[in-house]
């Protein structure tokens, strides 16, 4: 059995074949759609752990208007959106940008060697910003302003002294207002010329110091939103002819400084000139051509409006044409020469501007919106023709209250960058560089200060707007320093085995019952009426004696036992169900029926060598399981319910102990779901009927006993974040040490508890009391345990910085936050495999070397074959992680259960369908089994294990050893046949003779 591994060598390879086309021309990203959704499931989702091309560009960026400030300082003339935000209203539908506006916004006008020590302590390769067309020229034309001159003269010089590479934006919507006001802006066929007028000032001012130019930023915000919509500045409400014509005069001006600077400025000046196109991402609600068609169609009337025309053919998609009819502006056949070609690599905007807030919902055709990246690269490079990308703006936003701790925004980076990184290395996008936005907190156009981007944190209230590192600063520096993320270590799957009397095992929380007697035991007498009805008619007060039930009366049984043994798993772990067993709660009433089902099928797991783990009780929705008259008056609540368990307890230790060696006293016991009294309670309630046992039946029958908590894993969203931390040990003790200090620990609730409880009562006037318990109870409740038991699926990130309401616990003060690349299930449960090593060794590290059981590990499923394979992925790679706590970190860890046993029990958990009343396993059951046949994962280096022998499983055996008086009887009546024909055969030959 392999390790668990990363993507095998050919995947790469596979990928980059897998519906690649030859060439890049219109339409062919239509293919897009159909690749990805083939690509191998869970594999191609799996994090990337890789490192960037040598030489890849890593840089961060601002614009001018959002960050600046200075609006009115060194002769600065205004734009429009200085006259947008000073407007007393807004346009309809449109979010007012905020009280001031870019007025200040992060003072980067008079802190430009602050801006450039974050670059420095950041250590990119690049920075792009833009140039304030209204700051070099005040009204749009002549003359030159000397003061905004000497101003980017004095960033491009700080940047070389840094080493750090401008890339320069000419326009990023800054339109100066005397432009708009005296032609009507990009409406009007004369500000191409004016553009351009524009750019040969800044290329000779400037080119010397500058290889990367982008003419404009997002031409579809502009023209669509500047003049269509009018949401944005200059807040025209032309119209989608307006809109249309705008976009029809910026290409036309972005195509003029293109052939200006190739024909005057590239051969001295040895630069390059793009444009910042900006896309969203859309997906089809069902994957059929119509709405692959759709899908296509979207891109083409946003992204398509512009690139097709740059970089295929210079005109405007063909489905816009064929859609938009007269509204669409014409191309001559001279016009389209001009526009093609005119881009010296493809500049890609992508993130929160642009999707999901400024995109109208008529131009996704019906289709929904993504964040893929990696896939919008891909239809890049198929569509124009696979051109050098260069992301020149990407990230996503936190709330404008988040300080420092911005783990949201982390995620998305993490993200993005990941795909980034696969479109590479898997699909053979030429991407050369990568551009985070933003450097630093700013004005967020029409969200105003509500939202931030900056990696690092600008406290607009402040006079010296200080810049404060933010955790994604400390992210990115170190992404940059390993050029993406190299594969480390502890990613690595290990080789090695468990040691011989490992506990292999499987769990359904309650087993199928099913008592309905065989026929056989009916004591009633019945005559065959032969002549008229021919059917047996009961007489009336006759009666045969009882015979003793038998545990091969439950077919229900041999069923799930050949199940078991199919899977070759050694533990079986259930639960009884108290309110069935004593359904008043005391031994009033016993169902004796139940009870000897139990001990059937107990004593045939152990008859096929199955070990029987026992839970006495477990949570349920319905009464939490208890006997109704419990639940009805307080359930755990009330202290009497702890008499009752000891007594349940005891009578289940007398009626099963003969068989079940391996006690659970409670399940899972949910944490969200009990009071503080009723924890008190149930923890009393295990401890008693821990030490009941230990005195009464420990000796006579041999078996072990203790509780099993759920421990799902808690990580601090931000790793570098010391708050973070605090909210991550302080989930960790509400949520598991809540039960496990006082059992595994000091006798006591962990010194955490008290401390925030005693806090938030007296903050808030909460009153959350958390009872004590008196000297004699600590005693009991201290030690109660022969092992730790813990169930396990997931891990959660956890942060202090309020984000997002929904995900927000008020009483424990901590963000539940969200790590994007992780693979999640259909139920959107975390695929975090390290998340159980972590918990393996927490557990060492606060309660010793005590010995641990797995007693659940499992995902679910959606009932497709295909996401089975998330399950094989999830038990290869949690068995590997289990074996790395074992192996590595000399955790004390016995035993391993996967959750669960059957789908019809445990609906989407199980290793096994139940369809038409059917068992049937699936992948998941078979790679578990050849884990467990391994005992683990040996390769060539692991050491051979001689473990002592065990009787062979199989289900031909086990349908003899089962069935022992059966064929006795039978070898009996065969006996006595041969027997009875050889003295026929004898007697009949004498008797022959003897007439003779």
């Amino acid at each position: 059995m392999a390790p668990a591994a990363p993507l095998p060598p050919l995947l790469p390879l596979l990928l980059l074949l897998l519906g690649r086309p030859l060439l890049g021309a219109p339409g062919q990203g239509a293919g897009t759609w159909s690749r990805f959704a083939r690509l191998p499931y869970p594999q191609d989702q799996l994090f990337l752990h890789d490192t960037f091309p040598d030489g890849f560009l890593w840089g961060a960026g601002s614009a001018a208007y959002q960050t600046e400030g200075g609006w009115r300082q060194g002769g600065k003339g205004a734009s429009v959106w200085d006259t947008f935000a000073h407007r007393p209203a807004t346009p309809p539908g449109s979010a007012p940008p905020g009280p001031a506006g870019g007025d200040v916004a992060s003072d980067s006008y008079n802190n430009l060697f602050r801006d450039a020590e974050g670059l420095r302590r950041l250590g990119v390769s690049h920075y792009r910003f833009s140039l304030a067309w209204a700051r070099l020229l005040p009204n749009g034309t002549a003359p030159l302003n000397p003061a905004g001159l000497a101003h980017y003269r004095r960033l491009l010089g700080r940047l070389r002294d840094l080493g750090v590479e401008p890339v320069v934006t000419l326009y990023h919507w800054d339109l100066p207002q005397g432009l708009q006001d005296a032609f009507g802006g990009w409406a009007n066929p004369v500000l191409p010329q004016l553009f351009r007028d524009y750019a040969e000032l800044c290329f000779r001012h400037f080119g010397g110091q500058v290889r990367y130019w982008l003419t404009m930023d997002n031409p579809y915000v502009v023209a669509w939103h500047g003049y269509g919509t009018g949401r944005l500045p200059p807040g025209v409400q032309g119209g989608p002819r307006l809109g249309y014509r705008a976009a029809h005069h910026l290409l036309q001006a972005h195509a003029k400084v293109w052939h200006l600077y190739n024909d005057h400025f590239r051969p001295t000046q040895r630069g390059k000139v793009s444009i910042a196109l900006s896309s969203h991402w859309i997906k089809p609600q069902r994957m059929t051509e119509k709405n692959i068609q759709d899908c296509q169609k979207s891109l083409d009337f946003v992204l398509g409006w512009f690139a097709k025309p740059i970089f295929i053919d210079g005109d405007y998609p063909e489905s816009m044409r064929s859609n938009l009819s007269s509204l669409l502006p014409e191309f001559s056949e001279a016009e389209k020469k001009y526009i093609k070609g005119t881009a010296d690599f493809f500049a890609l905007s992508f993130g929160a501007t642009l999707s999901f807030q400024l995109l109208d919902s008529h131009m996704k055709f019906h289709q929904l919106e993504s964040i893929s990246l990696r896939q919008l690269l891909y239809w890049i490079n198929s569509e124009y023709n696979k051109p050098q990308i260069f992301i020149v703006e990407n990230s996503w936003f936190v709330s404008g209250s988040t300080k420092r701790d911005d783990a949201k925004y982390i995620y998305y980076l993490k993200k993005f960058i990941m795909e980034t990184l696969k479109a590479i290395r898997y699909d053979g996008v030429n991407v050369f560089g990568y551009t985070v936005w933003s450097l630093l907190d700013g004005f967020e156009w029409h969200r105003g200060y509500s939202i931030r981007r900056g990696l690092f944190y600008v406290d607009f209230q402040s006079h010296d707007k200080k810049l404060m590192p933010k955790s994604s600063v400390l992210f990115y520096q170190k992404l940059i320093e390993k050029n993406g993320f190299p594969p480390l270590p502890e990613n690595q799957p290990v080789e090695g085995i468990f040691p011989c009397d490992f506990a292999w095992g499987i769990v359904d929380n309650y087993i199928q019952v099913d008592t309905t007697p065989a026929q056989f035991l009916d004591s009633n007498v019945y005559v065959w009426d032969v002549h008229q009805t021919k059917k047996l008619i009961k007489v009336d007060g006759v009666f045969t004696s009882k015979r003793k039930r038998h545990c091969v009366d439950f077919a229900a049984i041999r069923l799930q036992i050949s199940l078991l043994q199919e899977m070759h798993v050694r533990y079986f772990h259930f639960s009884l169900k108290w309110s069935l067993i004593l359904p008043l709660g005391n031994l009033s009433l016993i169902n004796h029926t139940l009870v000897h089902y139990y001990q059937c099928f107990a004593s045939e797991l152990l008859r096929v060598n199955i070990t029987p783990v026992v839970a006495l009780w477990q949570p349920m929705a319905e009464n939490q399981e208890l006997p109704v008259s419990l639940a009805k008056y307080g359930a755990w609540e009330n202290p009497e319910t702890v008499q009752a368990f000891v007594e349940y307890a005891k009578f289940c230790f007398t009626s099963l102990g003969d068989h079940v060696k391996f006690w659970i006293t409670m399940n899972e016991p949910s944490v969200k779901n009990l009071t503080y009294t009723a924890g008190h309670n149930l923890l009393k309630a295990h401890a008693k009927a821990w030490h009941l046992y230990d005195k009464e039946f420990r000796r006579s029958q041999k078996g072990k006993i203790s509780i099993a908590l759920q421990a799902d894993w808690v990580e601090p969203a931000c790793p570098f974040s010391r708050n973070d931390q605090e909210v991550a040990d302080r989930i960790l003790e509400f949520d598991i040490g809540w039960l496990a200090e006082p059992i595994f620990g000091n006798g006591d609730y962990p010194q955490v508890m008290r401390a925030w409880l005693h806090r938030r009562n007296s903050i808030d006037l909460y009153n959350f009391h958390l009872p004590y318990f008196s000297e004699d109870e600590k005693k009991l409740i201290q030690g109660s345990f022969d092992f730790f038991a813990l169930s396990h699926y997931t891990t959660t990130l956890v942060g202090w910085e309020k984000e997002d309401a929904l995900k927000y616990d008020h009483y424990l003060e901590v963000q539940m936050i969200n790590d994007i690349t992780w693979l999640h299930s259909p139920s959107r449960a975390a695929v975090v495999p390290w998340g159980l090593r972590k918990l393996l060794k927490w557990v060492k590290s606060k309660y010793g070397n005590v010995p641990i059981y797995v007693m659940a590990n499992g995902i679910d499923d959606d009932q497709n074959m295909v996401h089975d394979k998330l399950r094989v992925y999830y038990i290869q790679n949690y068995i590997n992680e289990a074996l790395k706590a074992y192996i590595l970190d000399n955790v004390n860890l016995q035993g391993y259960f996967v959750y669960s046993f059957n789908d019809k029990t445990a609906p989407k958990y199980g290793l096994y369908s139940y369809v038409a009343n059917r068992y049937e396993p699936k992948p998941s059951m078979k790679h578990y089994r050849e884990i467990i046949d391994n005992n683990g994962f040996p390769g060539p280096e692991t050491a051979e294990l001689l473990c002592p022998e065990e009787i062979a499983s199989c289900s031909e055996c086990h349908f003899f050893r089962t069935r022992k008086s059966l064929l006795v009887f039978i070898s009996f009546i065969f006996v006595a046949f041969i027997v009875t024909i050889f003295f026929i055969t004898y007697y009949s030959k004498r008797v022959e003779r003897r007439y003779k």
